[in-house]
């Protein structure tokens, strides 16, 4: 889990950012309006990451062993 929670926070924050950044550009607002970004954005992507990495990281696996 807390692998799950690291690779959450970086992913989900660089993505963010950088959606935030393209959408409005470098503005008086851009970090606050960033951080609301990101925890909507990590409320969706955490649970998704701690459910399907797992489930993805078998597969690869797998078919890398082949």
């Amino acid at each position: 889990m807390q692998r799950s929670l690291i690779m959450s926070i970086f992913m989900i924050g660089i993505m963010s950012f950088v959606v935030t950044y393209l959408n409005i550009g470098w503005i008086e607002q851009t970090v606050g309006k960033w951080l609301s970004s990101f925890g909507i954005a990590w409320l969706v992507g955490f649970p998704l990451l701690y459910i399907f990495s797992p489930i993805f990281k078998r597969k690869i696996v797998k078919s890398l062993s082949k």
